[in-house]
């Protein structure tokens, strides 16, 4: 099931999932997974039988970002479902140009949802990432 809300609603399950996937598998500081974007942003969850196994967010911005699932519930197009929630988000809110920062091993992802590169990959808390843009909703 796919709930959006805002971060009073979803923000302890969401922080749940992206601290064990970005901090504690990734390496991630938790000072950099965490910022101040997170209550004006759009949430997005995925609760399977009640748990929580994905999350991801819409900056006001046209940013998608903090997208991730949990270890044991990857390759089973949770990921996806998250993607296309915010997308039709995105959509319902009239924005026009769609950004995110993807890991390398997730531009597949986000490249069958219409995102191209844009420049040269980046180190972003040592993790190499790639900027990608999408036009029109």
């Amino acid at each position: 099931m796919i709930i959006i809300g805002d971060w009073g609603i979803l923000g302890g399950e969401a922080l749940r999932i992206r601290t064990r996937v970005f901090v504690e598998e990734q390496g991630v500081p938790l000072a950099l997974e965490q910022d101040e974007s997170d209550p004006g942003c759009v949430h997005v969850l995925c609760r399977l039988a009640g748990d929580p196994v994905a999350t991801g967010r819409l900056l006001p911005d046209g940013h998608l970002g903090r997208i991730c699932v949990l270890p044991e519930w990857r390759g089973k197009g949770y990921g996806a479902l998250i993607v296309q929630a915010l997308l039709d988000e995105a959509r319902r809110r009239g924005m026009q140009q769609l950004a995110l920062s993807a890991q390398i091993n997730a531009m597949g992802l986000y490249a069958r949802y219409g995102f191209q590169p844009v420049g040269e990959p980046y180190l972003e808390a040592g993790i190499l990432h790639q900027a990608m843009e999408r036009k029109g909703s």
